[in-house]
């Protein structure tokens, strides 16, 4: 592996933002990880003086330098760990694990794995001047690993702490939660959620359809994220990283139903109910993932007491989620009788 100048910062392009684009303004100093991604968005941004503020030492001997530095950078994806912390002579210390991906302007791409090193004094040592977090130093060096959370440094030390693969995995995905389901999932931190407020992620094993027992299986990774949630329905968004990508999100096909009700009185009876079609949706409400069948199943009530209502059932096969049973009920009668809409059979 070959080592990277110090503090090598080439521009970032942040997930969610079309290519081209400039992102939105990010500047946020209040924890270890949202600081490195304040600096990667002020480079790309090209607002050099801004990304040199972040640092307690100058990071070049001029932001022209700094600035001269990524000339033949396209593009970097950043991907932060859990941060580790320990307080000395009145501040606290940050090691901060990361792998980016550099793409140079030629089409070459390259990863890159390390560490940041953060400091925050303590205000209450200084009331008279306030020094906000900062980046003290950091190393990176590249790396035959593919992007992803599995290239991240399990430790930032030979004594730090080890960063749980586990939780590597999830930040990875939480990221690309809140860059693509940040406006539509706005209720999703609201309190009265319970458990459903927390991410869920499982591991699935799995062959695609062309391979054979002799294969070795290959692994995927499942989050579920809450969205939003009513009086009687919670949302859920899925998230799959197949074979150690990054996770992307997970749509999901569902009937399109033409559904008449007499004298358009839903209460008055139904008076026709016709499938049209199939449509993919994001959400799935009040759904569950069920590892021993590797399925996820949902039942959205479209009133309290449940009596109208659909339900539906997708199963994890070949490397993807594929719809195999369908129900609707849609008579508002006080009675739970669902009208199956399609059901297949289960390939082995």
């Amino acid at each position: 592996m070959r080592a990277l100048p110090r503090l090598l910062a080439p521009a970032l392009v942040l997930c969610g933002t079309a290519a081209g684009a400039q992102p939105a303004y990010i500047d946020d100093r209040s924890a270890p990880d949202v600081l490195v991604r304040s600096l990667y968005n002020a480079i790309e941004r090209a607002e050099f003086a801004r990304a040199w503020s972040y640092f307690a030492e100058p990071p070049a001997d001029s932001v022209e330098d700094y600035a001269a530095g990524f000339a033949d950078t396209r593009s970097v994806e950043l991907l932060t760990g859990t941060p580790s912390e320990e307080g000395a002579a009145g501040s606290v210390y940050y090691q901060l694990p990361i792998v980016l991906k550099s793409a140079a302007a030629d089409g070459s791409e390259t990863v890159y794995a390390g560490c940041y090193t953060l400091r925050q004094p303590n205000p209450a040592n200084n009331p008279d001047e306030f020094t906000p977090l900062r980046i003290e130093d950091g190393t990176l060096e590249e790396t035959d690993a593919s992007f992803g959370s599995d290239a991240l440094p399990t430790r930032c030390s030979p004594d730090g702490p080890e960063l749980s693969e586990q939780n590597a995995h999830m930040i990875e995905a939480e990221r690309v939660f809140e860059a693509t389901f940040a406006n539509r999932c706005a209720g999703r931190n609201r309190e009265g959620m319970g458990a459903d407020a927390e991410a869920q992620s499982y591991e699935i094993n799995f062959r695609y359809m062309n391979e054979t027992s002799d294969d070795p299986m290959s692994t995927a990774r499942l989050f579920r994220f809450a969205c939003n949630f009513g009086a009687y329905n919670v949302t859920h968004m899925y998230l799959a990283s197949i074979g150690g990508e990054q996770p992307e999100p997970v749509y999901f096909a569902v009937p399109e139903l033409d559904i008449r009700y007499e004298n358009d009185d839903m209460e008055a009876g139904l008076r026709d109910m016709t499938q049209i079609g199939l449509i993919t949706r994001a959400e799935l409400i009040n759904s569950e993932y069920d590892p021993d069948t590797q399925s996820i199943t949902t039942w959205e009530k479209w009133r309290g007491i449940g009596d109208a209502s659909s339900s539906g059932r997708w199963i994890f096969r070949y490397g993807a989620f594929t719809l195999v049973e369908y129900s609707v009920d849609p008579t508002y009668d006080g009675e739970i009788d669902a009208q199956e809409i399609l059901n297949f059979n289960e390939a082995p």
